[in-house]
């Protein structure tokens, strides 16, 4: 037994990260504060690729998982664990200083030992150093965000004058930057389907969601925003959170959303939470204001400089804009607010909060994509009555908005309008079709089990 592979499994115990590397024969029997060392703050990532220790998606995992136990300075380096991590084996605490114990498994066909460890940061806070975190995201990959910026720009200028933006002398060419790269995230799919395809993550941080979108994917509002700012980040241009959402036109409740955030209670607080429904950036260049919103879904594109942004974000004659939700229209409302509300809301969302993924699916209806012309949402029942319950509410919603509205009790495409959306989006399907075995997963385990799960296909335009 002592020639076996050793595996070791690094999970989180809220985010649901995991991610798993096999261990050198002489750190196999090492204390756990030698492979948390070794294997997660010191972590080699060309070494672990070249013994085969790890997957090249698996160390991008890992290298999150750094930055949930960790700390990092102004520079982007690892500090010290945060105040209260701790780690688990076996649902129980397990001190840095014993050594973790494993279990035999078979792994295609052959035996392995595996050593699992769960991050515990129940009792651990949110003081992240985001302009660290976001330098040290970076740095990570620097090449590939490089590249992902360039061919932004080259698509729309060309190389020559993309080199020449890319200089940043000038107020225009930071604006050429800042636009080029929103519409390039606007562009981008408003879905939630992700969360339940590759790396299931339940919520993205900003670098994160700049891979998703490489890959031909997309996200949320509060992942595009994130992605925006992390990307102006790196090239120093200044840029600020702001929040809204349907109806929210008075001033912005600020210690009452301090205070859900810090207690975790967000009960009998739907009035308070309409005020995060959404967030945009607002940019200083120059002196000059610049309000950008790169949502898509339901969300215009937002690019609105000087009295145009201080405008919408003042309190004087308060305007909205309009927003098409799939029954009504909406008015939405954008608020300078203190950094700490968004920062922690996003820190929450990654990190904290169990069931996000649930949350933009269902509660927020957001089904597993949104565009102008298409609404795809899942549709969960236990029973033939309570699909069908469920189907004719979707029906009825439709005929009033004068859509074309497609139910299916099974997870398929198939019929109308449901073979226009392949058609129209073949890639965005195939992702939703496979979806479904780790989206009822989730929802049987949110809600009670026995589930099924349908389909309902909304055309809009």
């Amino acid at each position: 037994m002592s020639d076996l592979p050793h595996i070791l499994r690094l999970s989180d115990a809220f985010s649901q990260r995991s991610v798993a590397l096999r261990l050198s024969a002489e750190d196999a029997s090492l204390p756990l504060s030698h492979l948390i060392f070794r294997y997660l703050k010191c972590l080699d990532g060309p070494d672990l690729l070249a013994r085969e220790a790890i997957a090249q998606e698996s160390l991008v995992t890992l290298q999150s998982l750094q930055d949930l136990v960790y700390a990092c300075d102004d520079l982007g380096r690892l500090t010290e664990p945060y105040s209260g991590v701790s780690f688990r084996q076996d649902d129980a605490r397990i001190e840095v200083g014993e050594i973790p114990g494993y279990s035999e498994i078979a792994v295609d066909g052959s035996s392995a030992k595996l050593t699992e460890i769960v991050i515990d940061r129940t009792d651990a806070g949110n003081d992240r150093n985001w302009a660290g975190f976001h330098r040290r995201r970076w740095n990570n990959a620097p090449g590939f965000f490089e590249e992902f910026v360039l061919d932004s720009l080259e698509k729309v200028f060309g190389p020559g004058e993309a080199g020449q933006i890319l200089q940043l002398e000038s107020q225009e060419s930071i604006l050429a930057l800042v636009e080029t790269l929103a519409r390039k995230i606007w562009d981008s799919e408003f879905e939630n389907y992700s969360r339940f395809t590759g790396r299931k993550l339940l919520f993205k941080t900003g670098d994160e969601t700049v891979r998703n979108i490489a890959a031909g994917a997309g996200g949320i509002c509060t992942e595009k925003v994130q992605a925006l700012k992390f990307l102006t980040d790196h090239y120093g241009i200044q840029s600020e959170y702001v929040i809204g959402g349907d109806g929210a036109r008075d001033p912005v409740p600020v210690e009452r959303l301090r205070e859900m955030l810090r207690t975790g209670d967000f009960r009998f607080a739907r009035r308070h939470m309409r005020y995060w429904q959404h967030s945009a950036l607002i940019y200083q260049i120059d002196g000059l204001p610049l309000l950008v919103d790169a949502t898509n879904g339901n969300i215009p594109f937002l690019f609105l400089k000087g009295s145009e942004a201080e405008r919408l974000l003042g309190y004087e004659r308060k305007p909205s804009v309009p927003v098409r939700m799939v029954e009504a229209e909406e008015e939405y409302f954008y608020h300078r607010v203190p950094q700490d509300i968004p920062q922690n809301l996003f820190f929450a969302m990654e990190s904290w909060i169990t069931d996000t993924d649930m949350v933009q699916v269902f509660e927020n209806e957001l089904g597993l994509f949104l565009s102008s012309d298409y609404y795809v949402t899942p549709l969960p029942y236990r029973t033939q009555a309570e699909y069908q319950r469920l189907a004719d509410e979707y029906q009825a919603i439709a005929a009033r908005a004068g859509y074309r509205c497609q139910a299916n009790p099974r997870w398929t495409l198939d019929g109308e309008p449901g073979e226009a959306f392949c058609k129209s989006h073949p890639e965005t399907a195939s992702r939703i079709l496979d979806a479904r075995e780790h989206l009822l997963l989730r929802y049987n385990g949110w809600d009670i089990p026995g589930h099924d799960a349908g389909l309902v296909v909304m055309e809009m335009a």
